[in-house]
């Protein structure tokens, strides 16, 4: 008898688990993966400039009034850093905002993150680590992943398999194109697509997903601050699928 209880209670327990899990679950409006380029080509100070543009995003009274404005008035945000295809490290893990305190915990966090810089530029890879964090203690309405960068995916598996797979889970991809203006050997140059298509056409993809274009991470900071506040939308307007800032 007590060898079937014991039995009964080891079945039932993985069922409880994932019940006590999805009850664990905070409901946010979105939840949104930042996902930041700190690839070779994006030497130490555009990579301040992209630190600082995320960070000033977060304390911009607009987009706090925009994440309290959505029906369930938060979201959850995490931020990692990426570059070769195996090479992604979570600088700011999941965070819970729901006003101008815990938003700038996220900025502080931000602030205080890790700066390195690694070789290669594997969006693929970017998007299949982001798809994986999704259901970490929360659960939105939305489930959006933000990719800036500065380059053509070149490291790990086919770009279009990895956007597919995260297409099929419901997840949608937007894009940050930075249009950096360092020179480029003309050889190279002529082999590679304008990077702002190449974002529209093979990164950004999901009900409503859309592109932003920075010309130069000296745009970044008015980049990245509309880009957000227009991803935590309620209900996202219908806008452009590409908007520039130079």
């Amino acid at each position: 008898m007590n060898r079937r209880l014991f039995l009964g209670a080891a079945l039932a327990a993985p069922a409880l688990l994932r019940t006590a899990s999805a009850r664990a679950a905070t409901p946010v409006d979105v939840e949104l993966v930042l996902a930041v380029d700190v690839s070779r080509s994006v030497d130490p100070e555009e990579q301040e400039m992209q630190f600082s543009g995320y960070e000033a995003a977060f304390r911009d009274p607009r987009l706090i009034e925009g994440i309290m404005g959505g029906p369930l008035g938060s979201i959850a945000c995490t931020m990692f850093t990426w570059s070769d295809w195996h090479i992604q490290n979570t600088v700011v893990p999941w965070m819970h905002l729901n006003g101008p305190e815990a938003a700038n915990r996220f900025a502080d966090a931000i602030a205080n993150a890790p700066r390195r810089t690694w070789l290669y530029t594997s969006i693929s890879g970017a998007i299949d680590h982001a798809a994986k964090q999704f259901g970490q203690g929360f659960e939105g309405t939305r489930k959006v992943v933000d990719i800036s960068g500065d380059g053509v995916n070149n490291s790990g598996r086919p770009l279009a398999e990895a956007r597919a797979e995260a297409l099929e889970q419901g997840i949608v991809l937007n894009g940050l194109a930075v249009l950096d203006r360092t020179p480029t050997p003309l050889s190279l140059a002529a082999a590679l697509p304008p990077l702002d298509d190449y974002y529209r056409n093979e990164v950004i993809g999901g009900p409503g997903a859309f592109l932003v274009v920075a010309e130069g991470f000296e745009a970044f900071d008015a980049a990245v601050r509309r880009k957000i506040i227009r991803e935590i939308a309620a209900v996202p307007a219908p806008g452009p699928q590409i908007e520039r800032f130079a």
